[in-house]
């Protein structure tokens, strides 16, 4: 299980790394707007990476961050792309929550391991 949430992970990042620098012709258009496309992709990511690497979830996350901003930068140099503090705010933002939800599912997830009578009904009366 470890190797697919690895492995989907991986490629999430690079679909929207492709999203992010390549021709704006190519990126996919929802009715979210700009903000809502990049909150709920980035989101998925940190979603994504938190349950792949639980253990390394904080560094993880930093390493997120700094990265996302590198991601920004480099649209400078992509044509047709512009960076923005805005969509650095939003997506480093998106994927702090995405770490967050991956944090409270295993929480949720330990805590129904931990005590098998929260799982089951009881005994039938």
């Amino acid at each position: 299980m470890s190797i697919l949430l690895r492995s989907s992970a991986w490629l999430l990042a690079a679909a929207v790394a492709f999203a992010t620098l390549g021709p704006p012709g190519l990126r996919p258009h929802s009715d979210l707007g700009q903000d809502g496309e990049h909150a709920l992709a980035f989101v998925l990511v940190g979603l994504a990476f938190g349950l792949a690497y639980p253990r390394r979830r904080l560094s993880a996350t930093a390493i997120a961050v700094v990265l996302i901003g590198l991601l920004e930068l480099m649209q400078f140099w992509a044509p047709g792309r512009h960076a923005r503090l805005e969509d650095f705010l939003v997506d480093a933002g998106t994927t702090c929550i995405g770490f967050a939800l991956a944090a409270i599912a295993d929480w949720a997830m330990t805590r129904f391991r931990a005590n098998p009578a929260l799982t089951s009904q009881g005994p039938a009366e």
